[in-house]
């Protein structure tokens, strides 16, 4: 894919999923807050511990530790801001190499 001034423009591998941006809860972290799934529902749930957990595109929830999910691309906005304003710092944005790109613990 190229922009108007013909520069190349990354594509996602499957089309509404971000190829650059995944989403985990470290759920040690979670506060139980409840912001991130009234910001980004179908990305994020409670479970019956009271703790958020990410969802696939199934919407099937992800409960072992440290599972990651796409960021959908009309939701990157939405999951970058719950994990910017999570008060347990318990979400994590990451691209595929692990850098953070929003979330997780300040300092």
């Amino acid at each position: 894919m190229l922009t108007e001034d013909r520069s190349p423009v990354a594509t996602p591998a499957k089309p509404g999923v971000s190829a650059d941006l995944r989403v985990r809860v470290d759920q040690d972290a979670c506060t139980g807050d409840g912001l991130c799934a009234q910001l980004a529902p179908a990305v994020f749930e409670f479970d019956v511990d009271g703790l958020a957990y990410v969802k696939d595109s199934a919407g099937e929830l992800q409960t072992q530790p440290g599972a990651y999910v796409p960021v959908p691309l009309p939701l990157v906005d939405a999951v970058v801001d719950a994990a910017d304003e999570c008060p347990g710092t318990c979400i994590y944005v990451e691209r595929p190499d692990g850098t953070l790109e929003a979330g997780g613990p300040v300092g």
